[in-house]
């Protein structure tokens, strides 16, 4: 039970942090300084283009923390259990 309640408490926080990072828009920021870096970079002095790059892999440092890749996201059933998968097989030759 104590396994169950910390799983429960730990995608509460999980969700509370996807939450927090949306609304702070670091997926906008990132892609406007790759917009600016693209129109602007070959004007920028080199110092100016490399903090723009460092805040971009910062954000999207953040953001790969607490957003999951989605290629290997786990699926699980109602309240974390495990996933029940029903497989109905249909004939649509008239044989049933």
């Amino acid at each position: 039970m104590a396994a169950t309640n910390v799983a429960k408490q730990r995608s509460m926080r999980q969700e509370q942090l996807r939450e927090l990072l949306s609304k702070q828009k670091l997926v906008e920021k990132v892609l406007d300084t790759a917009i600016k870096m693209d129109e602007q970079g070959a004007s920028m002095e080199q110092t100016e283009l490399q903090a723009l790059r460092a805040s971009a892999e910062i954000r999207l440092k953040l953001i790969n923390k607490y957003l999951p890749d989605l290629k290997s996201q786990e699926l699980t059933g109602p309240d974390g259990d495990a996933l029940v998968v029903s497989v109905l097989k249909k004939r649509f030759d008239g044989v049933e």
